[in-house]
Order: structure tokens, then C-alpha cells, then sequence
């Protein structure tokens, strides 16, 4: 079975999420808890690396659906960053590309949440 590894680190009010591995129906269960316990901290600035991701079944879009209303309506966002072509395309294949930003590195993700403050 494959494995999913998360490690979580801070840079000023934005939550780092580094998944490595595989999110799928037998680890996704890993992968919302991690979700639900940043928006139960009230984390609701958060940048998803998707460097070391291998694999996103759509159990796992699901798991961002499940807290992505919530991060908004608190003014946050959820951005994901560093995908490889194999992940970009199961998300702009399922339109996800639409409905979350998706950024180059993670340096351009963060720059983006200190840019929408400075418009506000």
C-alpha cells in the first residue's frame, strides 16, 4: 500500500503542508485530519507543496472541498504550489485548476497572501 507523509511548518500567519506520497482512499483519512486541524486552529491561510506529492485520487480533492467554504468565509485561501505535470493535470483535468490558485513555487504562493493584504 502506498504512503502518505505530512509535515507542517509556519512562515509568519500562512501553514506550510508538505504531503509526500500518495493521497488516495486508503490515506486521505491522514490528509483531512490535517486539513480539519488547521481550520480548527483557525489556520486559514495555507499553501499546499505538491513537490514530493506522487498521486491525488479525487478522495483527496474531496478533502480540500470539505474545508475550503469554511477557510474562505473566514477570508482565507487554500494555494498549492510546485506541482509536477502528473498532479496539475488530475487537478485541471477535474477543473480544480479553476477553483484554486496554483503557483510555480512555494515563495509565490506565500507572496500572494502579503499582496492581497496590500489591496485590502
Amino acid at each position: 500500500m502506498a504512503d502518505l507523509n505530512v509535515d507542517l511548518k509556519t512562515e509568519g500567519d500562512v501553514t506550510l503542508v508538505y504531503p509526500r506520497g500518495f493521497i488516495n482512499a486508503h490515506t486521505v483519512r491522514t490528509f483531512e485530519q490535517i486539513l480539519q486541524e488547521q481550520v480548527e486552529r483557525k489556520s486559514y491561510r495555507i499553501v499546499i507543496n505538491c513537490a514530493d506529492l506522487r498521486y491525488i485520487s479525487s478522495a483527496g480533492l474531496g478533502a480540500l472541498m470539505g474545508v475550503i467554504d469554511e477557510v474562505r468565509e473566514n477570508q482565507g485561501d487554500i494555494k498549492l504550489s510546485n506541482m509536477s505535470e502528473n498532479i496539475f493535470n488530475i487537478f485541471d483535468i477535474l477543473g480544480f485548476t479553476h477553483l484554486y490558485k496554483i503557483f510555480e513555487d512555494e515563495v509565490e504562493a506565500l507572496k500572494s497572501f502579503s499582496e492581497a493584504d496590500a489591496t485590502e
